[in-house]
């Protein structure tokens, strides 16, 4: 058999570090089984994407049955499959949230929302949290502070940044441990000084995933959107690692008690396809379309993963998966918890839901991030049949973002902590 991998040397671009060293031949559930029929199994729902398990059989059959039907339109022409599924996210949502637009990517819904809000309020600047990650398209790029800003040039230009509420490294070395928002007092000071006038919109993460696993103390998203109020700015909220039951609800926001003036979702909406949303009030959506709002790409309101999308919905209300969540989230994090009490290596366990944070420190003492720790113990999981996501925190690719399939079971979730328990003792304790 050919080498795959001197195939992939010679012909892939290398978007990020280095390839998996392990070619994969199919995935299950849980499960991924590479071309020598070794197990991997996966705690990171591919790209967060395979909310549901990989290949799902529901995903399955509507993928044939949209193949038989149609697969791609112009973007002016809708099938019933796109018309549902926005009517099926609307009655997910509270009001005023009703209008949906479908796309592909998170990228792409951070981009709409973004477009929309500037379109609606007649300014340009915008603003986000310092750990966020809203996507690299230029829009979304440009309220993307965790990663991916360095030898770009320039981005757009009137975007800023307010302290991200890191209690575990406060941003503005007051409150280590706890936060008491001084970090967003302090932000809002500098933008009110920065900014040409208020600008069209704030966008954040429920949790701010990429960043590190931030987990925003009860009542901040509350204040953002009061500031936000005051200020006349929209709330933009970003769910595509979030949304539909990842935290024990179906929306972040919801454990919140507010409600954004736009939403956007992805990740989770496709079940393993690419496929988003964008969400607003009628009346914003009204207010846009009369003045010009223009948004068209190849595909937009493609019916195959429209039809992908009612299936994802099917299952995850059918199977109960938001509840199963909360429950399966509650476990893996006592279990990782009980990893923090043996291993000094933990610094912090954090997140809810099956959203979790692994963060690696040299020692407690100093904080320091174990970077190398980080790296090697992710390849010592995969030795081992485990796949982890390392992510940056503190400066350093230094944590784990633990984010399994809503499916997964309580006996995986023991495998998987046992592997990690080993990979950290043979890599820490050599």
């Amino acid at each position: 058999m050919e080498d795959l991998f001197a195939l992939a040397d010679r012909y892939l671009i290398r978007y990020s570090r280095s390839f998996c060293p392990r070619i994969i031949r199919e995935a299950r559930g849980a499960v991924l089984i590479d071309r020598d029929g070794r197990e991997i199994l996966d705690f990171t729902s591919g790209q967060i994407c395979s909310t549901i398990g990989h290949n799902h059989p529901r995903i399955v059959e509507a993928i044939e049955a949209a193949c038989r039907r149609v697969i791609h339109l112009n973007s002016w022409m809708l099938t019933e499959e796109v018309i549902r599924l926005a009517e099926r996210l609307a009655g997910l949502l509270p009001p005023p949230l009703e209008k949906v637009i479908l796309l592909n990517t998170g990228s792409e819904s951070n981009e709409v929302a973004l477009r929309i809000a500037r379109i609606h309020t007649g300014r340009s600047e915008l603003v986000g949290l310092n750990q966020s990650f809203h996507g690299l398209t230029a829009g979304a790029a440009a309220v993307t502070f965790a990663v991916g800003r360095a030898g770009y040039g320039p981005g757009l230009s009137g975007a800023y940044a307010l302290p991200a509420p890191y209690a575990y490294r406060c941003p503005v070395k007051r409150a280590c441990g706890t936060c008491d928002l001084a970090c967003l007092e302090t932000g809002l000071d500098l933008l009110d000084a920065q900014a040409a006038g208020p600008p069209a919109a704030l966008i954040a993460e429920p949790i701010l995933s990429s960043g590190g696993i931030i987990e925003p103390p009860p009542g901040y998203l509350q204040r953002l959107q009061a500031e936000c109020r005051a200020r006349g700015m929209l709330l933009i909220l970003d769910e595509a690692q979030t949304g539909f039951g990842r935290l024990g609800t179906m929306f972040g926001f919801e454990q919140e008690g507010i409600v954004p003036d736009i939403l956007a979702v992805s990740k989770t909406l496709g079940g393993g396809l690419p496929l988003a949303a964008t969400v607003t009030s009628s009346a914003i959506e009204a207010d846009v379309f009369r003045k010009g709002f223009f948004h068209i790409t190849s595909h937009v309101s493609d019916p195959l993963p429209a039809a992908v999308g009612l299936a994802v919905l099917d299952v995850i209300q059918e199977e109960r998966l938001v509840e199963a969540a909360a429950k399966r989230g509650a476990y893996l994090k006592e279990r990782l918890q009980e990893l923090a009490r043996e291993h000094e290596v933990i610094g912090d366990v954090r997140g809810r839901g099956l959203l979790l944070g692994v963060e690696l420190v040299k020692d407690r003492e100093s904080k320091a991030p174990a970077e190398e720790w980080g790296a090697r113990i992710t390849e010592a999981c995969l030795a081992r049949g485990l796949s982890m996501n390392i992510i940056r925190a503190g400066g350093a690719a230094s944590a784990f973002r633990i984010a399994p399939p809503l499916t997964i079971t309580e006996a995986e979730l023991d495998r998987g902590v046992a592997i990690l328990d080993e990979a950290i003792r043979a890599v820490v304790y050599g």
